[in-house]
């Protein structure tokens, strides 16, 4: 498994292309050397190496194994209006509000073109578009003004949601039920496909002005722009960094816009082809897969 660089003529494959010995052979060791490494991959773009045809390689998730994926709950306020404000989440003014992070398993990663597994404790599967930030440098505590300086860059992420857990039957009811299945609803195995790769942070002008579109089999489900946030890239950034140590490699979800299924109960189906695409930053494309015979009921 080799990682690349991609340019208009293809892909540089770094490690056959890389002058001195010891090459990096992942997007995380790219990042966990530093501004260095990604001054020698800028001249190696330049150097005149072999270039292969996209199409004659497996794209992978850029990052297989976060050690983070962190994601936020009610970024878009017509997201939260669609979903009848459940989870307490107000669609007020970001000077009223804090993000609602969450955080997923490495586990949850898919790659690019990958068949999403029908997680067997939901009837209902939904897709979420979110544009992905790449953590660039172990940082605490960053300020707003400070936090784009530590984002190595952006990818697009899918945020799949079990919408219906199958832990309801014959469960006495708690306080907190409703939220912890909806939680529940996030960590499946290939819940959170990735890609198709990373656009490093200097080549997008504006973060906050990205259009995003997500389609079902041709169909427009999700239309938006990076715009709409109610907390910016950077206050999500310096938010989270508050909370925890952020470290290379690191991904924050930023929230989904309006448009996803279960405000009409229009839920994704077996074999359905999930196109996510976001300005600058390209097309992921993923099929749901088979849904089981039969349901995980940990109760029944």
């Amino acid at each position: 498994m080799n990682c690349g660089i991609l340019t208009d003529a293809g892909l540089i494959d770094i490690v056959s292309a890389w002058k001195d010995g010891n090459p990096p052979r992942s997007v995380k060791e790219i990042l966990e050397r530093g501004p260095e490494c990604l001054a020698q991959l800028a001249e190696l773009e330049k150097s005149g190496a072999d270039l292969l045809p996209v199409d004659s390689v497996k794209l992978l998730a850029p990052i297989s194994r976060p050690g983070k994926i962190l994601a936020l709950a009610g970024n878009y306020t017509e997201h939260i209006k669609e979903g009848g404000g459940k989870l307490g989440l107000a669609d007020s003014p970001r000077n009223t509000t804090v993000p609602r992070p969450f955080i997923m398993p490495a586990t949850a990663v898919a790659n690019p073109g990958d068949e999403i597994p029908w997680a067997a404790y939901s009837e209902t599967i939904d897709y979420e578009l979110e544009l992905g930030i790449v953590i660039g440098k172990k940082v605490k505590a960053v300020s707003i003004n400070d936090a784009l300086g530590v984002i190595a860059g952006y990818t697009i992420v899918n945020d799949v949601s079990a919408r219906t857990v199958t832990f309801k039957k014959n469960r006495a009811e708690r306080p907190w039920d409703e939220f912890y299945d909806w939680l529940n609803g996030k960590w499946a195995d290939g819940f959170c496909p990735m890609g198709p790769y990373v656009l490093t942070a200097d080549e997008v002008e504006d973060v906050q002005n990205l259009d995003l579109k997500l389609t079902v089999n041709g169909e427009v489900r999700q239309n938006a722009n990076t715009s709409q946030m109610i907390h910016t890239v950077a206050q999500i950034v310096s938010f989270m960094s508050n909370l925890m140590t952020l470290e290379p490699g690191d991904i924050i979800a930023t929230g989904t816009p309006s448009g996803v299924g279960f405000p009409t109960g229009n839920f994704l189906k077996a074999g359905d082809k999930i196109e996510a695409s976001i300005e600058k930053l390209g097309t992921l494309t993923n099929s749901l897969g088979t849904k089981p015979e039969s349901f995980y009921e940990p109760l029944a």
